[in-house]
């Protein structure tokens, strides 16, 4: 084997003019969002433990370096292709594109453009250069979007879904003025070490030695260890048999976690240590170090330094730490994530919220609970919280708000220790003081803060989840067998989209707007919008509305209601419309003043769904 050269180099040094490839072996580009929200929480966190609003930009130079990791590297015929490391250069790659389009808001923020494509020869090409992802990053760069919804490369799909939801993820406490420190202090002081091997045999052997060397233990096996080393008896029988019958509840527990989703137990420990136990949560200001709830994330140390709070004290602590406290926590969150995998009757509020990203949910949910929570008792509770959280979201989209991990975390964490071991009804009370005393509302949708609430590149996804659940909702409160799966799943492999009520043709409304800018903004308001099967959508977008609304009754209700002869021909309908008291009514034509009259319809379908009197029904 040949020396091994190792440098230590910042994100500019190691991305500025160089080309990485990537070879077929290891083409697949797998991070999950939890992993991209982990990194920018981490990078938030050290990023503040030094930044002042006092501080002039040179004074980043002086900022504590954040080690980012190793990455190995071969070089062939003049390209260095990434033997390990892949996932963490591709996703600053993809963070540094979204900052990019930042830019265009903060001209102070210093261009990050040559650490994504370099220029040779008038030919421009990314710094991680495969081939299949070319057309995917070049859209993301130039157009700050793609569509690759059936795209047949699962990496490319994967590079999407993660460059989506940093419009998300991303921090709201770095942007602004405080952009620029930030962007100085990544690419100046975030590090990496590269290990550039001279043949693949090289590579490779320095890739299993750095990887396969022994077998490393999880930091759930590490917890194990401490827990079971603690469970002692002055007879070695009693001993033996206490800790064979912890070890086997462990198995068990961590067996199911993990065949539900790998890294499902570590990311339970976390949860339910923040959701039980944890006091505190870092400050977002100059000076502020991790607690509890960032130094979870090392769970199995954080646990051992707490174990007095945690009331680990005697053998029998330990050994109830694990038969029952674990027993018992493990299984809700485990049934808790089934559910959000799976629309299951009875706990949809689990789903809605993680088709949301809403994460923070599981931690809410364990909160409440107690040893002496029955099965029925314990699920009440997880029904209280969970409404709540859908409810929360969703008034929160209406009014623009980011429901990002890092922007609620806080906010979340707070609540977690109110409601912690509460009993059903001060939990209620809580939780319904919460959304008493929230700013935001579904007033939102007609305007309260920012204008009515309308579709644009920061909602389409919320707008899509509400018009799926408000159209869900209308059916079956009508009687007919609908779910919000059946408008947001492919039905017969037709996808249900989003379609305008008005095709986009100013020239039709020149008489109610003077300028296509202002028709274009009305016509993306929330009331101007159905959800229609893709082949119908197509067939009708460009029709005049009183050509289209004619094909409309044998669509969706929602959508039908647009339409006189559903109110006609559906009396479960028309029942519906006398017992809600919701305004519905046909449009013949569909104007300026129609659109509003549609846009308060749905204001009064959105407080009816999302009621804090749901709250009082359990």
């Amino acid at each position: 084997m040949s020396k091994v050269q190792a440098q230590t180099k910042s994100v500019k040094q190691l991305l500025t003019g160089g080309k990485f490839g990537i070879d077929f072996y290891q083409r697949e580009y797998e991070w999950h969002r939890r992993h991209v929200e982990e990194l920018l929480n981490d990078l938030e966190g050290r990023f503040f433990a030094n930044f002042s609003s006092e501080h002039e930009r040179y004074q980043v130079s002086a900022y504590q370096h954040y080690f980012l990791g190793t990455i190995i590297t071969i070089a062939e015929s003049g390209k260095r292709f990434i033997v390990d490391g892949q996932q963490r250069l591709t996703t600053l790659t993809l963070l540094l594109i979204y900052i990019h389009h930042l830019r265009k808001r903060n001209l102070s923020v210093v261009d990050v453009a040559p650490l994504i494509f370099s220029e040779v020869f008038s030919v421009k090409s990314f710094n991680i250069a495969v081939p299949e992802r070319e057309d995917c990053m070049k859209a993301l760069y130039e157009r700050n979007t793609f569509d690759a919804t059936n795209h047949a490369d699962l990496s490319v799909r994967n590079l999407v879904e993660r460059y989506d939801e940093l419009e998300e993820l991303f921090p709201e406490s770095l942007k602004g003025k405080v952009l620029p420190y930030f962007v100085d202090w990544l690419i100046e002081c975030v590090d990496l070490v590269e290990i550039e091997a001279q043949t693949d045999d090289d590579a490779f052997t320095i890739f299993e030695t750095m990887n396969d060397r022994g077998v490393n233990l999880s930091q759930a096996d590490m917890l194990k260890g401490y827990l079971l080393a603690n469970i002692n008896s002055a007879d070695p029988g009693t001993m033996y048999k206490l800790k064979s019958q912890a070890n086997n509840e462990w198995r068990r527990a961590i067996r199911d976690l993990v065949d539900l989703e790998n890294d499902a137990d570590e990311e339970f420990f976390k949860t339910w240590l923040r959701a039980k136990y944890a006091a505190e949560t870092r400050e977002r200001k100059k000076g502020a170090i991790n607690q509890d709830f960032e130094l979870i994330n090392k769970f199995h140390r954080w646990t051992r330094d707490n174990r007095i709070r945690i009331g680990l004290d005697t053998s029998q602590d330990f050994y109830d730490f694990i038969t029952r406290k674990l027993n018992y926590f493990g299984r809700y969150y485990l049934e808790m994530r089934r559910a959000a995998h799976m629309l299951t009757a009875g706990r949809e509020p689990l789903y809605y919220n993680a088709y949301n990203n809403f994460t923070l949910q599981y931690m809410l949910a364990l909160a409440p609970l107690t040893l002496a929570d029955d099965d029925l008792r314990a699920w009440e509770k997880i029904q209280l919280v969970t409404i709540f959280a859908d409810i929360f979201l969703a008034r929160r989209m209406v009014n623009y708000r980011r429901n990002g991990y890092s922007t609620l975390q806080y906010t979340m964490f707070n609540l977690t220790k109110e409601i912690r071991d509460r009993d059903i009804e001060s939990l209620r009370e809580i939780l319904l003081k919460t959304l008493d005393e929230m700013d935001d509302s579904f007033s939102g949708v007609m305007g309260d803060h920012y204008g009515p609430y309308a579709l644009n590149s920061f909602s389409g996804r919320s707008i899509r989840y509400l018009l799926a659940r408000m159209t869900a909702w209308v059916e079956q409160q009508c009687g007919k067998r609908s779910n919000f799966l059946t408008y947001t799943t492919s039905q017969n492999g037709t996808p249900f989209e989003i379609e305008h009520i008005w095709a986009n043709h100013f020239q039709r409304h020149s008489d109610e707007f003077s300028s296509e800018l202002d028709f274009q903004e009305h016509r993306n308001y929330l009331g101007g919008l159905v959800l229609l099967p893709r082949g119908d959508n197509q067939s009708y977008k460009d029709m005049p509305y009183e050509d289209k609304v004619e094909h409309y009754p044998k669509q969706n209700l929602l959508t039908a209601s647009l339409h006189p002869l559903t109110y006609e021909n559906s009396p479960k309908f028309t029942n519906f419309v006398k017992r809600s008291g919701i305004p519905f009514k046909p449009h013949e034509h569909f104007k300026k003043e129609d659109l509003m009259e549609r846009q308060e319809l749905y204001r009064q379908i959105c407080e009816q769904i999302w009621s804090p009197d749901r709250l009082n029904a359990i």
